[in-house]
């Protein structure tokens, strides 16, 4: 997770081209030739993608970028300390 990645994710890209591109992460990752480290790229592309469409939806909710950003980062931190 990066947040700087996640912040222009969700500043230059619609929550409809996002979840597109992670459809489409998704079909890469479950192809049987895919290397572990191709694995490890595209998932962590897809925990970018995903936080950028969490943040567009805490935005539409009235959360501001910085918050929501925040808000996001704390949730992966906290259930990587579980």
């Amino acid at each position: 997770m990066k947040l700087p990645v996640i912040r222009q994710f969700y500043q230059n890209q619609t929550p409809e081209n996002l979840e597109k591109t992670l459809e489409v992460l998704e079909s890469f990752c479950e192809f049987r030739g895919t290397s572990e480290e191709d694995l490890n790229v595209a998932g962590e592309l897809i925990t970018n993608i995903c936080g950028a469409l969490e943040v567009h939806a805490n935005v539409q909710n009235g959360m501001s970028e910085k918050d929501a950003l925040n808000s996001f980062a704390q949730k992966v931190l906290g259930s990587i300390d579980r």
